[in-house]
């Protein structure tokens, strides 16, 4: 039995949750949940929308199961997201994307995983007021972050027998930060004959991704890069809410949905969990519950190949937990 710290969040955040824990559970998996509150519900009686206790049932478990927690745009506290990645040195945001059969796409042959560095870049949140008229923001790119989040890419790739490891950047506008990036990429690379290397410009890389996404295979990139092209590929494959994701450090590993919070479907039985669900399989196969991650992927990609149970935003009518309840049959 696996001791697991589990973030409901809010808006449609504890709905999903409730959806996903009931399917593990189903399954068989083994693990107990350490429940931990956070986001705009605790504000009022913590002070802070991530409490000191979520960091240290994290530090103290090793591995979290969090579901969307809402951010302000422009103003209020800052994002819970950004705040747990820097507690917790989770300095790689691991994003694969690919098709699943039942889902209408563009492509029918998108493969890709985004390994985003998670920890600086404009994301280190250092800024000013200059005047009235004027802000300013500062980019960080470091040789130590640069380097061990290029080799998560390569290792990632020669553990998962992928073939290409492409390094993405602005190196020829950011010459010294985002050519940081690029020489520790160079570095990196040579160290991983095996694996075949190479180099894009992110607005080249944005191009490309919806011309050819078949050409690329696993893309390392700077922090804000990462978060705008993970993204963009989660587009490619049928949007946010099939999108998994993964923060991994050296000490711990948090496990969460892509996705907003959607507070104006809050309480509607319409959320699809299916993007906190993969992400949730992720997680099994993370703590060594292959067999149980890999019973829920099948169940849940034939729920969705059947496409009699699925969500509104999959192109259904089913409730969360009408198609919640198509998983747990398929099993």
């Amino acid at each position: 039995m696996k001791t697991v710290t589990l973030i409901p969040g809010d808006g449609i955040g504890p709905e999903i949750t409730n959806s996903v824990t009931t399917i593990l559970k189903e399954a068989g998996a083994q693990i107990e949940w350490d429940i931990q509150t956070a986001g705009t519900d605790v504000i009022e009686t913590e002070g802070s929308p991530l409490p000191d206790r979520v960091i240290e049932s994290i530090k103290k478990n090793k591995v979290a199961l969090k579901a969307p927690v809402t951010t302000p745009i422009g103003k209020g506290f800052r994002s819970v997201n950004v705040a747990l990645r820097k507690a917790l040195d989770l300095y790689s945001n691991l994003r694969p994307c690919k098709n699943i059969e039942g889902i209408k796409t563009r492509f029918d042959n998108v493969d890709v995983v985004i390994v985003r560095e998670n920890t600086e870049d404009l994301y280190a949140g250092i800024e000013r007021q200059i005047d009235e008229d004027t802000a300013e923001s500062i980019k960080i790119i470091t040789r130590k972050a640069s380097l061990r989040i290029v080799e998560f890419a390569f290792d990632y790739a020669v553990k998962n027998n992928r073939k290409l490891v492409t390094a993405v950047s602005k190196a020829n506008i950011c010459k010294l930060s985002d050519g940081l990036f690029l020489n520790c990429a160079r570095e990196v690379a040579e160290k991983y004959p095996q694996i075949e290397y190479k180099e894009i410009l992110v607005d080249n890389l944005c191009m490309q991704l919806v011309q050819k996404p078949e050409q690329f295979d696993v893309l390392v990139l700077p922090n804000l890069y990462g978060d705008i092209v993970s993204d963009l590929c989660a587009g490619l494959v049928g949007g946010l809410g099939i999108a998994q994701g993964a923060n991994i450090g050296l000490e711990a590993a948090v496990f969460e949905p892509v996705h907003g919070s959607a507070p104006d479907i809050k309480g509607q039985n319409k959320a699809n969990p299916t993007a906190l669900l993969l992400s949730a399989i992720e997680m099994l196969k993370y703590i060594n519950q292959r067999d149980v991650a890999e019973k829920i992927e099948k169940a849940l990609f034939k729920t969705i190949k059947e496409s009699d149970s699925l969500t509104c935003d999959l192109g259904g009518t089913s409730t969360t937990e009408e198609y919640t309840q198509a998983i747990i049959k398929n099993l």
